[in-house]
């Protein structure tokens, strides 16, 4: 006989209505999910001829929030996210915005003059711009073909 059992046709069908229940189950559920405590800003890091060039993604994040230091050419960029929600009157389904501390660090080449590092913060992004030293950018010098 080819068909099984009537239970072994129809299990297939019954494990996927257990998985959409889970489903529908988990999108109304009414927990919150908990602040993390640190987060990792996604980073990029680039450079031009004249300058070494970061740029943070902190959306959401005060600009005096944020602090930035230099020791032994390691860039330091921390700060901190603050949840600060009412929760009067509100019944969360889901929550997903995160809050907490953060903190990223990368080496910086030592051709980069970090006296003259400046930042700015603009549509939460944080760019914060290195130049080099003035014997390290490229200096480009034509030379004329003769006949």
């Amino acid at each position: 006989m080819l068909l099984g059992r009537r239970e072994d046709i129809f299990r297939p069908f019954r494990e996927l209505q257990r998985e959409i229940d889970r489903l529908f189950d988990d999108f109304f559920r009414t927990e919150v999910r908990p602040a993390k405590e640190f987060f990792a800003p996604d980073m990029d890091v680039y450079e031009t001829d004249d300058e070494v060039v970061i740029e943070v993604e902190i959306p959401g994040i005060d600009r005096k929030d944020v602090k930035i230091t230099v020791e032994e050419n390691i860039l330091k960029i921390s700060g901190e996210k603050k949840l600060e929600r009412e929760q009067k009157g509100k019944n969360y389904y889901y929550v997903e915005r995160s809050a907490g501390k953060f903190e990223r660090a990368i080496r910086l080449p030592d051709y980069v003059d970090v006296e003259k590092i400046k930042a700015e913060y603009k549509n939460g992004v944080l760019t914060i711009r290195v130049p080099k030293k003035e014997e390290r950018k490229k200096k480009v010098i034509e030379v004329e073909v003769q006949e």
